[in-house]
């Protein structure tokens, strides 16, 4: 195989790990370049399924680091900066190894990815709870209530319009691990600020889902109106 042909193959299967969902976060491009040259990288015994058990298990590093924070030292919670890398390594090398490898699961894998999200995100706000005293402990199962409005509102939008994004705008879930562990570093260096800093989170995930709900309503009413006036044709 010429230079030339090895190049095309690069760029087709950068093209092929790099396909997205309809991305429109921030850090989209350089996420991108990152997953293309990590997923040759991947053993072959290592499969798609192994993969999003190890973002998963991310997830229970993360609980362990709140409970080990809350029982022992607060500097546990840097526990918690490793397991949103692994969660994050995990969580988006295992759709695209699978396309890589040609073997793609669309249905059995956006399954499995929404369960272990959200299982994930159950942890994440049990920890807190179980780090946090007094009413502070409101704003993780606020923070809770409110990712599962979000994971419901991206559902409904891909019922409505047949496209699947799993971001917010600018923000999708790599941009929110990166706030999140540098709210676990400000809390090692700040004791006390992660109450603070997981209360304006939850405003924020309010307005945004509310606006994200206001949007959707909109477009499912255009196609409402759509639909009956090809019914009325």
């Amino acid at each position: 195989m010429n230079q030339t042909q090895v190049q095309k193959t690069k760029i087709e299967k950068f093209k092929i790990v790099s396909e997205e969902r309809g991305r429109t976060n921030i850090l989209k491009k350089y996420e991108q370049k990152t997953i293309a040259f990590l997923v040759p990288l991947i053993p072959t015994w290592i499969s798609s399924d192994m993969l999003t058990a190890i973002g998963f298990l991310g997830s229970i590093i993360i609980f362990v680091s709140f409970i080990l924070a809350a029982n022992l030292n607060v500097n546990f919670l840097l526990l918690g900066v490793l397991g949103f890398m692994i969660n994050w390594f995990g969580d988006s090398l295992d759709g695209r190894i699978a396309y890589y490898r040609n073997k793609p699961r669309k249905w059995y894998g956006f399954s499995l990815d929404l369960t272990t999200d959200w299982i994930g995100n159950i942890l994440m706000g049990l920890g807190y709870l179980l780090y946090a005293h007094g009413y502070w402990e409101v704003f993780g199962f606020g923070f809770v209530v409110l990712y599962g409005w979000e994971i419901i509102t991206t559902l409904i939008r891909y019922k409505v319009t047949g496209k699947y994004s799993i971001d917010s705008g600018l923000i999708g879930p790599t941009e929110a691990r990166f706030v999140v562990s540098g709210i676990l570093i400000l809390e090692v260096l700040l004791k006390g600020s992660l109450q603070y800093s997981v209360a304006i989170i939850c405003v924020i995930l309010f307005i945004v889902n509310l606006m994200d709900s206001v949007k959707l309503l909109k477009l499912a009413n255009d196609r409402d109106f759509d639909e009956n006036e090809m019914n009325n044709e």
